[in-house]
């Protein structure tokens, strides 16, 4: 066990869960034999039984504006941010709060279907992603985050603003005209 080795090599208490949502195999007594041949390691083993309701998120991505995330930087990017979130949630409905976060994971079917389909570049491309990720029923789950920002940005919102509104309106034409439907 892995997961024993590096506890123990680093002199840690820890505990090691198995999250069981309802597997067929030998899974569950595999795990108790193998903490039972451990002896004493003075490491907690767990199995946690959960229901069996399929794969997790399709996505998850990091937020800056949900219960958890904590965000320290300058007021003039804050409200550079909230205007922004605001046209991209009147303009491309997504149901996300942070479309903008860098942080983003895929399944690798979520990426394969969404990314082939996707079209811009630039500051509207996660926006594009996201909206399409809702139009097509994926899971979409919000993840807190921790952002300071003290230094510069690259952004200049006079220069930048005028095509990353742009590359909004195209998403909502786009998504009218049927370019992103599947094929």
């Amino acid at each position: 066990m892995r997961c024993v080795d590096f506890f123990r090599d680093r002199d840690m208490t820890a505990e090691i869960i198995l999250a069981d949502d309802g597997s067929s195999d030998a899974t569950v007594d595999i795990f108790h034999r193998a903490k039972i041949s451990l002896g004493h390691t003075g490491l907690a083993f767990k199995v946690l039984r959960l229901p069996h309701n399929g794969k997790g998120a399709d996505i998850a991505v990091a937020s800056r504006y949900v219960h958890g995330s904590v965000v320290d930087r300058p007021w003039w990017r804050r409200v550079m941010g909230d205007v922004y979130r605001t046209v991209v949630h009147l303009l491309v409905p997504t149901d996300i709060h942070d479309t903008q976060c860098g942080g983003k994971m895929y399944t690798a079917e979520a990426a394969k279907d969404l990314f082939v389909r996707q079209r811009l570049n630039g500051f509207a491309f996660d926006a594009e992603v996201l909206f399409l990720a809702r139009g097509n029923g994926y899971r979409v789950r919000e993840i807190p985050f921790a952002l300071r920002q003290r230094g510069e940005t690259s952004i200049d919102f006079l220069a930048d603003a005028p095509r990353m509104f742009r590359d909004l309106f195209l998403i909502r034409l786009n998504a009218l005209r049927g370019v992103y439907r599947r094929r």
